[in-house]
């Protein structure tokens, strides 16, 4: 598997009454939350990241990023495309292990 130092994918933010729910349409089981805007992006990101290292850990098969255009959203959704660049994620996580 050939790893990427740039991932970018769609994530979804819901806004609901008890805060921000944050899921990856390309990315099952990677979700989140948070409370404000800027958390969502900081917990988006970090999600994103410790998913996208597991998969690459486990020789995953990573999908690829499907364009904003296919995405279909419901009233309380916003869409936003997250850049990460996983060689800081990487040497964070391996640091930490």
């Amino acid at each position: 598997m050939i790893r990427k130092n740039l991932y970018k994918y769609i994530t979804i933010f819901n806004y609901a009454e008890d805060g921000i729910n944050i899921y990856f349409p390309d990315l099952p089981g990677c979700f989140s939350c948070a409370d404000t805007y800027k958390e969502a992006i900081k917990n988006a990101k970090e999600a994103m990241g410790l998913h996208l290292w597991s998969m690459e850990k486990d020789n995953d098969f990573i999908p690829k990023p499907s364009s904003l255009k296919n995405i279909k959203l419901k009233n309380n959704e916003v869409a936003k495309t997250i850049k990460l660049f996983m060689p800081l994620v990487r040497k964070r996580i391996n640091k930490n292990n």
